[in-house]
């Protein structure tokens, strides 16, 4: 699992059948501190994240663990929008804030 930030959207008019209904989301993984780590990537949207939202993401053969993607072609999926992150006692991140804190 990785910490996320949605960055934007995907459209595809012409897609697998097994993707049709599904909304492609374009997410680049973060640090603690916010910060890009690695390559934006593109994933299934499982939960109806937006943009700007710290989402949580999971690649390989669990990324088609979730309802949306049993049996479906996907190497990517946002399956949680994060609501609070808490660290050695401290909360870090609060969705109504928007930002990880350290």
């Amino acid at each position: 699992m990785l910490f996320a930030r949605v960055v934007g959207n995907v459209v595809c008019t012409r897609k697998d059948d097994k993707l049709v209904g599904t909304k492609l989301l374009m997410v680049q993984p973060v640090g603690l501190d916010d910060k890009p780590r690695g390559n934006t990537l593109v994933g299934i949207d499982a939960v109806g994240a937006g943009t700007g939202e710290l989402v949580l993401l999971v690649q390989g053969s669990s990324a088609r663990q979730t309802s949306k993607t049993e049996n479906t072609p996907v190497d990517c999926t946002v399956f949680a929008i994060v609501d609070t992150v808490e660290k050695d006692g401290k909360i870090i991140f609060k969705k109504s804030a928007g930002k990880l804190q350290e």
